[in-house]
């Protein structure tokens, strides 16, 4: 039996081959992925939140049209439906992307 990587056989040093550059495809992705915003907005625009690929919330812009001191509530909900897009956008993206680089598998502990 021919032997690999460390003693392994073949196919075994090919498996680990195919684990090292899909590891190194996914922290390429994932710099690239974090390096890019995503943009929500809600109430026709009167709410926009711009979030990074880290999921942190770059910016919040607000219309002052947005702004009635006897209504916070419905801004509130308009900043909240303007963030969660943002973040399901993300996660989309994200999940798409990795699994390009997975085939689709899910990995252990929740990743990507």
């Amino acid at each position: 039996m021919p032997k690999g990587y460390a003693g392994m056989p073949g196919n075994l040093n090919n498996l680990v081959k195919q684990a090292q550059k899909m590891q190194r495809q996914m922290a390429d992705a994932q710099e690239e992925l974090e390096s890019r915003e995503f943009e929500a907005s809600a109430g026709g625009g009167a709410v926009k939140i711009v979030l990074t690929g880290r999921k942190e919330i770059k910016s919040v812009s607000i219309s002052p049209d947005a702004v009635d001191p006897d209504d916070v509530e419905t801004l509130e909900d308009l900043i909240k439906a303007a963030a969660n897009e943002a973040f399901r956008q993300a996660d989309e993206t994200i999940s798409r992307e990795m699994a390009k680089i997975t085939g689709g598998m899910n990995l252990p502990g929740g990743l990507f």
